[in-house]
């Protein structure tokens, strides 16, 4: 029987989203002088700018494209892009994970369109290359709940007619987005950075912005997704000028994880990092005869949400698993997404530290023995 471990992971947060705060967070350390301000006051917007530039100077964001926070998370921002730039052209939507295939949902059922979808099974990505680049595409850069990734951009022409409509929430601040092949990208703080819930961030490319200001979508647009005036863009949007209320103390504290990452060395760092993470969870699943990657090819396999299939095992045993790490306090949240296979899901972002992911691998051995016995 394998043995109960003695030493616990420091810091048990494992959890695909929300993520763990950055290392030596405090709710003491944030910001406060915009709380209890309104987020138009000179303080409030600055403030947002502030959000807004850090951003674009960790990510490396060209200035060509333009930063807005907007409201409902990556899942508000992706359904802005989508229900305001797509209908022009005809569309691909690709989907290799449960996130992926809601965004065919809403394209298909919501908002109509005779989309081309390209799908495939959890742990594989479809032949990227044969999708038609005079076409729209919709496809997530990571996905959250299957554990693959686009390796890179180099399946995207330079001169492609289409725009690519990017969901890459578990993506950005672990894996470097060439941002000449993005023209509308969405994310959510509350991943690799570690921040709130309930806010997101879109980046509008030249190309993006020229649909904007040259096409009117069939359907009526929510105020909520409006980013046009009298068919111009709303610039105010991504100066600071939120469209709704934002939390102002979320927004403090997603400047405090971005000065973090600014402070250890950027995205170069912050990419390590997940890296690290992920490379000493493989190291574990290497010698590991009970259990599997999900994304099977190391080339395609994220260094975020690493997920992790149990050959043979019942569907209970991951899930008792689960249980009985969170009673131990040992790893916190890292049951499979309920729309994906039996596993579990392991977050590796860059706020995870990787000797906590070093201690986890015992207590992985022994929760199996303890669900299978």
């Amino acid at each position: 029987m394998t043995e109960r471990p003695n030493a616990l992971p420091a810091r048990p947060y494992f959890s695909s989203g929300p993520c763990a705060k950055r290392p030596g967070w405090s709710a003491d350390q944030l910001a406060t002088e915009s709380l209890g301000r309104s987020h138009r006051s000179k303080i409030g917007k600055n403030r947002l700018k502030l959000a807004i530039d850090l951003t674009r100077e960790i990510l490396r964001v060209p200035d060509t494209h333009r930063i807005g926070i907007v409201p409902g998370s990556d899942t508000g921002a992706f359904e802005m892009a989508m229900w305001t730039l797509l209908g022009a052209r005809p569309v691909t939507m690709a989907a290799w994970e449960s996130f992926g295939e809601g965004w065919v949902t809403d394209v298909v059922k919501q908002l109509k369109l005779d989309a081309e979808v390209v799908t495939a099974p959890y742990g594989e990505l479809p032949d990227l290359t044969r999708v038609h680049q005079d076409r729209d595409l919709c496809f997530t850069w990571n996905g959250t709940t299957s554990g693959v990734r686009v390796p890179n951009g180099n399946w995207i022409r330079d001169d492609r007619a289409g725009l690519n409509l990017v969901d890459a929430t578990s993506a950005v601040f672990a894996q470097d987005i060439p941002w000449d092949k993005v023209d509308a990208l969405t994310y959510s703080w509350q991943k690799v950075l570690g921040g709130e819930g309930g806010h997101g961030v879109l980046i509008l490319g030249p190309r993006a912005v020229e649909r904007l200001e040259s096409y009117t979508p069939a359907w009526p647009l929510p105020k909520i997704f409006r980013l046009t005036s009298k068919g111009k863009l709303i610039e105010g949007i991504f100066s600071g000028e939120t469209i709704n209320t934002p939390s102002m103390l979320a927004v403090e504290d997603y400047i405090d994880a971005l000065e973090w990452a600014q402070q250890i060395g950027g995205l170069t760092e912050l990419c390590a990092r997940a890296d690290a993470n992920a490379a000493a969870l493989d190291r574990w699943v290497q010698k590991t005869p009970w259990v599997a990657h999900l994304a099977a090819d190391p080339a395609t396999r994220s260094n975020t949400s690493v997920c992790l299939t149990l050959p043979g095992a019942d569907a209970e045993v991951p899930k008792k698993m689960a249980s009985i790490l969170e009673k131990e306090g040992a790893a916190f949240d890292i049951g499979a997404y309920r729309d994906a296979p039996p596993g579990l899901r392991i977050w590796c972002g860059a706020t995870v530290e990787t000797r906590d992911i070093e201690a986890l691998g015992p207590w992985l051995d022994w929760a199996y023995a303890q669900a299978t016995a």
